[in-house]
Formats: C-alpha cells, sequence, structure tokens
C-alpha cells in the first residue's frame, strides 16, 4: 500500500522536548498501521451505517429543526486546531446555555439527540475528519479549544496528549464516563497518557470491541 496515500509525513515529527521520555509520538510504522485501521474501519463504517446515517438525518429534522451537522473547533495533534465534526444533538437555540458541560437530562439535548449521544453514533461524520488525516480512529479525545486552553493552564501535562492525534473512540472513552467537571478529565488524561505509552496494534484491536460494547449497550457511558 502506497504510504502517502495513509498520509504519512515524511519529514521527522517534532514534540516539546519536556515530555516525559517514556512518552513519544508513533514511530513510522506504528503510524503507517494506525492509517490502515483508519482507513479500513472508515470504508466499512460509511458502508454499513448508510441506513443508520439516512435514520439519523430524519429524526434531527424531526426533532430540532437547523442543520443537521455541528461543527466545533477542537484541538489536535501538536496544539493546532481543525475544525470537527458531529451530527447535531442539542437544539440550535440552546448550545451556549446552563455552562459548557452536558449534565443529566441535559433540557439542551432533544431525545435522540440523548440517543445519538449515548450510542456515540453522533460521531459518525468525524470520519471526514479522520479521512482528511487530522483524527485518528482510536486515540484521546478531541476536545473544544475552549475548554482545552483552560485544562492546559490548570493540569498538570495536560498538553502530553497533543503528541498524537485525536481519535473517535480511545482508551478513555470507553473505560470513563463524559467528562463533566475538571476532576473528570484529569482521570480521562490518565487514560490517554497510557495509550500514548503503551500503544501497540493489539491495543487499537482491543478498544475496537470494546466501543462495539458501548454502542450495543453492554456498557454505558
Amino acid at each position: 500500500m502506497n504510504a502517502s496515500i495513509l498520509n504519512i509525513p515524511h519529514d521527522k515529527q517534532y514534540y516539546p522536548k519536556s515530555l516525559d521520555s517514556q512518552l513519544k509520538t508513533y514511530s513510522k510504522f506504528a503510524y503507517f498501521q494506525k492509517r490502515v485501521v483508519d482507513f479500513v474501519l472508515s470504508t466499512l463504517l460509511i458502508i454499513a451505517t448508510i441506513p443508520i446515517v439516512a435514520l439519523i438525518i430524519i429524526r434531527i429534522k424531526k426533532e430540532s429543526p437547523g442543520p443537521i451537522f455541528f461543527k466545533q473547533t477542537r484541538v489536535g495533534l501538536h496544539g493546532k486546531t481543525f475544525t470537527c465534526y458531529k451530527f447535531r444533538s442539542m437544539h440550535i437555540h440552546e448550545t451556549t446555555k446552563l455552562g459548557l458541560y452536558t449534565q443529566d437530562k441535559d433540557l439542551r439535548i432533544f431525545p435522540f439527540g440523548q440517543f445519538m449521544r449515548k450510542t456515540r453514533i453522533d460521531e459518525l461524520p468525524q470520519i471526514l475528519n479522520v479521512i482528511k488525516g487530522e483524527m485518528h480512529i482510536i486515540g484521546p479525545r478531541a476536545e473544544w479549544d475552549i475548554l482545552s486552553n483552560q485544562y492546559e493552564k490548570t493540569i498538570k501535562d495536560y498538553q502530553k496528549r497533543y503528541l498524537v492525534r485525536p481519535g473517535i473512540t480511545g482508551l478513555a472513552q470507553v473505560s470513563y464516563p463524559y467528562g463533566r467537571n475538571r476532576y473528570d478529565t484529569e482521570q480521562k488524561l490518565n487514560y490517554d497518557l497510557e495509550y500514548i505509552k503503551n500503544w501497540s496494534l493489539m491495543s487499537e484491536i482491543k478498544i475496537i470491541l470494546q466501543t462495539i460494547g458501548v454502542v450495543l449497550g453492554k456498557k454505558g457511558l
């Protein structure tokens, strides 16, 4: 398979010298493996979810007038920002109310939006981010830039998660509930750093299987 098709950079990747020597970006071979996983799973997901996507579009239009997609600035590799895509799960006029975190029975979220968030199908449009090379299928969660700016100032080692591209799913996402405060963010950071430090192709497969369990409701997040 042609390495250029997998969006593999030819130049040496940079990461801050202050980082723990045990944490480093993927080797070229590891990155190649991840991009193979990205393109294989993205292709399968696009084919398998065509009927689901059609249903999602119908339900969003029925329950909450407005755009189908939600776009937000997120932080990726080396702290660079990009536009992240999701299916909209909140009423368009409610997205700036009630604070930065969502809560139980959050009134901003319409009923089908709750279902999408629970099963994570609202994140399917992020496949486009994966194909563009801004994200992987698996990696640390792509965080909103407004929250990331706060975390960088208050949470030790938070920037270390920028060593790798974020993912649609990941160890933190399948191991810990939705983050609702700074404490949750600190706990999920531990999973992110563990994932980066101990990455292997086997860990990718394990997280994929765990994600399937989440989507099927075997483990609520």
